[in-house]
């Protein structure tokens, strides 16, 4: 067995948005049943349901395990179900959540050796005890089995792959060329296997383009959870909450012709779910057209606590 739990299905600043009045999130604050809270982007994975890792580190994450009770602490006095946590880049929400998890408790955090350096080089993150947390580094395109903290295997097989995006906006170098010294290793996406089923997903939370060699990784695969941010990119400008394009974010946008619901369309894909989905998107409104449309073509819109097992 398999077993995912979308911990958070919204974007940077979760749904509702702390400081947004858009229409969207003003349906939310007032508690519209269309419009459906949700926290930022983290899903969790589990083979034996006891032990799980986290695919991202939410800066809701405290809220996260509180609304999952697979991770309440559970034996003696400190004690969690999280083992580990896996990152595939080094924005904000989805490396927040790590100053959380500080308490000196035994988990090993995995990333690219960029995201690595990332954090070694802010001294912010080494209040994760190193004699607690064990920083291991992922190869690109090479299938590693997650352990425990005491070197034990999971049963759960990752492979990183990178895929188009953008350093995070904090790394941002507007000297060093179109993407600001963007590099592979920057955003990856995640294959995740079951070692004795064989079962598996991939996990693409922030993704620019969908080039051949990309859709062909995924083509046939029995799940993908894909970066569903805008519905149309350049949706923050005409909301009027920001004046950034999808694109320029790193983010490839749902609708039309250069869009994931088209990209997808051929892969033979069984599900499709989109989450790290911005505030602004109409898609998180449940009687929207655009919910109505994506559903149509196949998608699913992940919410909080959405459970899959393959």
């Amino acid at each position: 067995m398999l077993k995912i739990k979308i911990l958070g299905a919204a974007a940077g600043g979760g749904f509702p948005q702390w400081n947004c009045h858009c229409d969207n999130c003003r349906k939310a604050w007032a508690n519209n049943p269309d419009a459906i809270a949700r926290t930022q982007s983290s899903l969790a994975i589990t083979v034996d349901g006891d032990n799980w890792f986290l695919l991202n580190a939410s800066p809701d994450i405290r809220q996260q395990i509180q609304a999952n009770p697979c991770l309440h602490p559970k034996h003696g006095k400190r004690h969690s179900p999280i083992k580990g946590v896996i990152l595939t880049n080094a924005d904000v929400d989805h490396i927040g959540g790590l100053l959380t998890l500080r308490e000196s408790q035994p988990l090993a955090l995995y990333a690219t050796q960029r995201v690595i350096n990332v954090l070694g080089e802010n001294s912010l993150f080494n209040i994760l005890n190193p004699d607690y947390v064990a920083r291991r580094k992922l190869p690109i395109d090479q299938k590693t089995e997650l352990c425990f903290q005491d070197g034990q295997n999971s049963g759960i097989e990752i492979e990183l792959f990178p895929v188009p995006g953008k350093i995070a906006l904090y790394l941002e170098d507007e000297t060093a060329g179109a993407n600001f010294g963007s590099v592979p290793e920057d955003t990856v996406g995640i294959k995740v296997t079951a070692r004795d089923s064989k079962k598996s997903f991939y996990y693409l939370p922030g993704c620019a383009a969908l080039p051949s060699d990309l859709a062909e990784r995924v083509q046939n695969s029995d799940l993908v959870f894909f970066d569903g941010t805008t519905w149309v990119d350049d949706e923050m400008i005409e909301t009027g909450c920001g004046v950034k394009t999808g694109q320029r974010m790193g983010h490839m946008c749902m609708a039309g012709p250069a869009g994931s619901i088209q990209a997808f369309e051929e892969l033979n894909i069984k599900r499709k779910v989109f989450i790290h989905i911005n505030n602004t998107n109409p898609v998180l409104l449940e009687n929207s057209t655009q919910r109505a449309i994506a559903n149509k073509a196949g998608w699913e819109i992940g919410y909080d606590t959405m459970e899959v097992i393959l």
